[in-house]
């Protein structure tokens, strides 16, 4: 995905209030938005460089959105709006997708009254419409299936390791269980762990930070979830996935 221009080079000063970052742009003390609700373990590094976008809608309360922070070895990408965005761009590509045998996907399909599921994927048409899962309930009674997708945005690290979460997570939790419900009703399922960042081989669970979620997520692989973890190419211009650059999963 590129972003409308290239991003603008700036110092990271602090984090506060979970979205909001001071930050030196241009020798001015600016505040930035943080499109991020984790608590960027490993990231927050005072004085580091960091890239922001900037806009010029009026309407925007804070013109500049940190997009990337610095740490020793690595950008990160702490936009967790993207991650959406690079895994339904990389199956539009068609070239390195690992969903390829599907002809049709759908973003944000709603699987319960509050849960909508990222992406799904499949192979008939009807899905290009479906905007709640009981739009497929009668393809599903009549023996079709769909592949469901759910997607995380990964930038704590531990040396080599990639780690999610970055802090306990409830809502990361009710994915798990959610995705092996579907698992139950004859579908396929599927966590993709986006990693923003280029420092990273293996990809574990924080087990230490969210050992219910680190639990669940082995119970639900012995399930049939699959679990891919996904690096990303990093730039001022761009932030896209590298579908031959897979992660070791390690549970």
């Amino acid at each position: 995905m590129k972003f409308p221009s290239p991003l603008k080079k700036a110092k990271f000063k602090k984090r506060y209030k979970r979205f909001f970052a001071d930050i030196d742009f241009e020798k001015n003390i600016e505040t930035a938005h943080v499109p991020n609700t984790g608590s960027l373990k490993s990231c927050i590094i005072e004085d580091a460089d960091c890239y922001v976008s900037v806009s010029d809608d009026p309407k925007r309360k804070l013109k500049y959105t940190l997009q990337m922070i610095k740490t020793k070895n690595s950008w990160v990408g702490v936009n967790t709006q993207l991650p959406n965005k690079i895994v339904r761009e990389l199956y539009d590509s068609k070239e390195h997708t690992p969903w390829k045998k599907y002809k049709y996907a759908r973003n944000e399909v709603k699987i319960h009254d509050k849960t909508r599921v990222d992406l799904v994927f499949g192979n008939d048409p009807i899905l290009v419409e479906a905007k709640k899962i009981s739009d497929l309930k009668q393809l599903t009674e009549n023996g079709s299936s769909f592949h469901f997708v759910e997607v995380k945005n990964v930038t704590y690290a531990e040396g080599e390791t990639a780690l999610f979460p970055d802090a306990v997570s409830k809502r990361a939790l009710k994915h798990v269980h959610e995705l092996v419900e579907l698992i139950e009703q004859g579908h396929t399922c599927e966590l993709v762990f986006t990693i923003q960042r280029t420092d990273c081989n293996v990809f574990s669970p924080a087990v230490e930070i969210d050992p219910d979620y680190a639990s669940a997520l082995k119970a639900a692989k012995k399930l049939g979830l699959k679990i891919t973890a996904l690096e990303c190419n990093i730039s001022k211009t761009e932030v896209s996935l590298l579908p031959v650059k897979k992660l070791k999963v390690k549970l």
